[in-house]
């Protein structure tokens, strides 16, 4: 006897075509509390989030907390921008992140995704395990995904095993250590390790602003410096471009977050150095502790200690 599987076998064929369930893992040559920025600070995000160097992605806005919505375009040229709205819904610092997305090209929905990273230390090195459960809303998208995820990933390894993350609590409301880092008064006061000083140029501390600055140190040797501000939100954090003299080329992308604990405040200074070799030049000449130190001037500043 043969079975008629009848009008529904299409169908059901087409509906599995729709889900899949993808998987990647990447080994990663930076402590895991590196890896988290990475993953997390937007700043570091529109680094590697471009799967290859003709796809340029713009952060439209993004807000990295539980019920926070992250929303970018991706650009290629010659062809529609791609719209992701995205938002977090599980944040456990260095353990796991859930976040949900839809991929949108001219006002149609492509794909939806649940996306689940867990986090794993490794002495100096770190592991992230990625599952994502993808519903193509158009055509089969499993492929593509793979291949773009995939690659973005890839960058993310890079972009970690380059960055520098600085962490310091201050014994001061955040209210005070923000308005200490954006007034244009008070920042030139106490930014740079110690001995150091800074003669400004320019200083403008908004959004589409910017600070053309010298850094002179004890010796008197002048370090040109210009910072781009690019995100600003106020006492929350804010995201610079760091570049070698007045319009010259740069060195870093960076931000800074802000966090409540308690009465004191959680300050994290991270950058994104634009090589490797530059990366391994600044942790050769002690960045890590003349990091620490600026952090220490502006606790002192805001007479934390």
């Amino acid at each position: 006897m043969t079975t008629d599987p009848g009008p529904t076998s299409k169908p059901h064929a087409a509906h599995a075509d729709r889900f899949a369930t993808l998987t990647f893992e990447r080994e990663v040559a930076a402590p895991v509390s590196v890896l988290w920025q990475a993953w997390t600070a937007p700043a570091a995000r529109a680094v590697w989030a471009a799967p290859t160097p003709s796809v340029a992605v713009e952060f439209l806005g993004a807000d990295t907390r539980v019920g926070g919505r992250e929303v970018s375009l991706c650009k290629v040229e010659g062809q529609p921008d791609i719209l992701c709205e995205g938002g977090w819904m599980v944040l456990q610092p260095e353990q796991r992140s859930v976040s949900h997305e839809v991929v949108s090209r001219e006002g149609a929905a492509q794909s939806a995704a649940l996306v689940t990273a867990d986090f794993e230390a490794a002495g100096e090195r770190s592991r992230v395990a990625v599952t994502v459960q993808l519903a193509s809303l158009a055509h089969n998208m499993a492929a593509d995904f793979r291949s773009s995820f995939g690659a973005g990933l890839d960058n993310l390894s890079g972009v970690a095993g380059r960055t520098m993350v600085l962490q310091r609590v201050i014994k001061a409301p955040r209210t005070v250590v923000w308005g200490a880092w954006m007034d244009a008064e008070t920042l030139p006061q106490w930014w740079g390790p110690q001995g150091f000083s800074c003669r400004t140029k320019r200083i403008d501390l908004r959004a589409g602003g910017e600070w053309v600055f010298d850094m002179i140190g004890p010796d008197g040797t002048v370090f040109p410096n210009h910072h781009v501000y690019g995100e600003v939100r106020h006492e929350d954090r804010l995201g610079y471009t760091l570049l070698w003299g007045e319009n010259g080329p740069k060195h870093a992308d960076a931000w800074a977050s802000f966090e409540d604990i308690g009465d004191t405040t959680k300050v994290t200074l991270g950058m994104v150095m634009s090589t490797t070799a530059e990366f391994q030049q600044a942790m050769g000449f002690g960045a890590v502790e003349l990091g620490m130190q600026t952090l220490g001037k502006l606790a002192r500043f805001v007479g934390a200690e």
